[in-house]
């Protein structure tokens, strides 16, 4: 019989761990449309395709919310990993999205035996949160609404992959156990080689997604911390520091100063705020956890598992059934982590199984052989049906997602459109389509074009409603009603635009595209400087007053229609001619990145009150040239990255070597 080092044996559990999980959702490694037409993975699909279509870094994203930086969107680990498959395969963006977050899903249930392996040295336990981690969902024991949406007990990490999309924050939660053993490597055996794969699994989980981020800003303090608290020992601080900042140094290029502010204002997009109440709690709930370390963990080597575990257990526990049972709430949406508080409880009760069947005597291990049982008997509803979990949809162009949007392909490919619900989710799947809307709220330059979305889809008047969208060069919107395959149904008063706009598609199916009366298609106007110098930001939603000014300024101004050529989506080319006082608005959110020239002679860029851009060229005919300059902090950034990356190869071959002569 080969007897295998304690290395090989770990890379060998953690491979067939990762063929385990493989074999459960195989389906959803080939599949390209499954039935989840309101899932937000359509949103990760569409940017990967564009990105596909405008390889290798377009840096602006013209199609999303009036235009917005392409780095703004979302991080760059998914949408790149996802166009790689693509186009190295001949996957369709669709089943390349489903391979990758998939593939990692995989990854992640062997993550975790990798990470229990690594820390606790049992192997039992190390095999037994894997399994666990792939077949179950301990939150169903106190979520009932966990419970009661998952099919045949469907865990929840899969559920939130394969029915909601979200393989961002799937894929870095799956990294977050390797992340955290390579760091528990570093700080144990002093390993320069650990240091650097730790930054780089940090990295990693930055760069697919910002619930992976934020867990793992939760999960690594417990970690040194419990080193600290169980070793006194000094020697921790260095890679401690050094590992988030190598971390942060890999991800430089793009995680600018700039991206945290974006992403701090468009929370309110996507969450609640939090509340006073719940950081003096957790403040309480943190000092209380590290007067029991101190007690009865303080230089206790062999403790330091047992505190991670339920210094874990204890604070996603207060954040997530927290905010599940209290609105508890400190920042984001605490419902979004019901994985990790998964994984954590998992973690929690296998140190507790280890510890009583470590016990002396039989009874102790009776009972936790009787646990395991009992646990796991309630996996075989999902086991005996995991490949039914991913339905297919083979004629997607049946759906209304489709048809809309390539309805507008053919007809008005240009046009800046308003779709609603799905359709809007789905909307830039197949096509370069420009709308108001897009992703998922994050990213957002123009608050302007959130405010117009909500006073479209919710306010009773057409009035305000169709001023919005002139004022935001919306040339088109769909409105969908009670019959509509459309799965939301976004707006509250569907029936406000008849007779107030245009029908151009009908298809008695209870939906409809209006047309917006716009004076001239294309999204740039000559406009008279005073007056739009005068114009206010809208002070409510339905603002008539203010956004009827604004309309009048650029819908009723000097009869002088303006071109607009897109050369790339970095640059543009706007025709015009102007007289003494006037200006050229585009509309197109405004970045200080976004510069302009006229016959080499360089323009100033401004915000007008729709968040656009407003020119001030000279009176005559102008050729004005649009181009978006890399920032200087991405320039820096890039710096930064690449260095990070060539200390990351020295740390790895210093480490490799210093583990030879050993």
């Amino acid at each position: 019989m080969i007897k295998l080092s304690r290395r090989q044996e770990i890379l060998l559990d953690f491979f067939l761990l990762f063929v385990f999980a493989v074999a459960l959702i195989r389906p959803f490694l080939k599949a390209k449309y499954l039935d989840k037409w309101a899932s937000i993975e359509s949103t990760f699909i569409g940017d990967a395709r564009f990105l596909i279509a405008h390889w290798p870094h377009p840096q602006w994203q013209p199609l999303w919310y009036g235009g917005t930086r392409f780095d703004y969107v979302y991080p760059p680990g998914l949408r790149y990993g996802t166009a790689v498959i693509s186009m190295v395969t001949g996957y369709w963006p669709v089943k390349a999205y489903h391979f990758y977050t998939g593939i990692f899903y995989c990854i992640g249930i062997a993550g975790v035996y990798l990470l229990v392996r690594v820390a606790s040295g049992s192997r039992g336990m190390a095999w037994l949160c894997g399994l666990a981690s792939a077949l179950m969902s301990p939150s169903f024991l106190f979520m009932t609404n966990m419970r009661n949406d998952a099919w045949k007990r469907l865990p929840v990490r899969l559920g939130v992959l394969a029915k909601y999309g979200e393989g961002p924050h799937m894929t870095a939660f799956a990294l977050i156990p390797i992340a955290l053993a390579f760091t528990w490597i570093a700080m144990e055996k002093r390993s320069l080689a650990a240091v650097a794969w730790a930054g780089v699994f940090c990295a990693a989980v930055a760069s697919n997604n910002f619930y992976g981020a934020t867990a793992l800003a939760v999960f690594y303090p417990i970690l040194v911390w419990s080193f600290w608290i169980t070793r006194q020992d000094k020697r921790i601080v260095l890679p401690a520091v050094a590992i988030p900042v190598l971390a942060y140094g890999l991800t430089a290029s793009w995680l600018v100063p700039s991206y945290f502010k974006v992403t701090a204002e468009n929370m309110k997009y996507v969450s609640e705020h939090g509340t006073t109440w719940s950081i003096w709690v957790a403040v309480v709930v943190a000092v209380a956890y590290a007067v029991m370390c101190d007690r009865f963990a303080r230089g206790r080597k062999e403790r330091t598992w047992a505190v991670f575990a339920a210094g874990c257990a204890v604070f996603f526990s207060l954040n997530v059934l927290g905010n599940y049972y209290f609105n508890f709430r400190v920042t984001g949406e605490p419902g979004r982590l019901v994985p990790e508080l998964d994984f954590v409880l998992i973690l929690l009760v296998g140190t507790f199984l280890r510890w009583l069947w470590n016990r002396p005597g039989l009874a102790p291990r009776i009972a936790a052989a009787v646990v395991v049982v009992a646990a796991f008997a309630t996996t075989a509803g999902y086991i005996r049906h995991a490949w039914h979990m991913f339905a297919l949809w083979p004629n997607y162009q049946d759906r209304i997602e489709y048809k809309v949007s390539e309805f507008l392909w053919q007809n008005m490919p240009d046009s800046r459109a308003l779709p609603t619900g799905s359709v809007r989710f789905w909307f830039d799947t197949w096509h370069d389509l420009p709308q108001i809307g897009g992703g998922s709220d994050q990213g957002v330059l123009n608050g302007e074009a959130e405010q117009a979305q909500w006073e479209i889809n919710l306010g009773p008047k057409p009035e305000p409603a169709i001023l919005w969208m002139q004022c935001m060069g919306v040339d088109t919107v769909y409105v969908s009603d009670k019959k509509s395959q459309e799965i939301f149904k976004d707006f509250v008063f569907p029936k406000k635009f008849e007779g107030a706009l245009p029908v151009i598609y009908d298809d008695h199916e209870d939906n409809k595209i209006y047309r917006v009366p716009r004076r001239y298609p294309a999204r740039v106007r000559v406009v008279e400087t005073a007056r739009l110098n005068a114009c206010q930001r809208p002070r409510f939603n339905d603002d008539v007053e203010y956004l009827q000014a604004y309309a009048d300024v650029i819908e009723k101004g000097p009869d002088s229609p303006g071109t607009l050529t897109r050369d790339s989506t970095d640059a543009m080319r706007v025709r015009a001619r102007l007289d003494a006082g006037q200006s050229v608005v585009v509309q197109e959110s405004y970045d200080p990145a976004w510069h302009a020239w006229s016959g080499g002679t360089p323009l100033a860029v401004r915000k007008d009150a729709m968040g656009f851009m407003a020119i001030d060229p000279p009176p005559g005919d102008q050729e004005i040239r649009l181009a978006f300059v890399t920032p200087l902090e991405n320039q820096v950034g890039f710096a930064v990255a690449a260095l990070s990356l060539i200390v990351v190869v020295g740390l790895i071959v210093l480490g490799i070597r210093r583990e030879r002569r050993a």
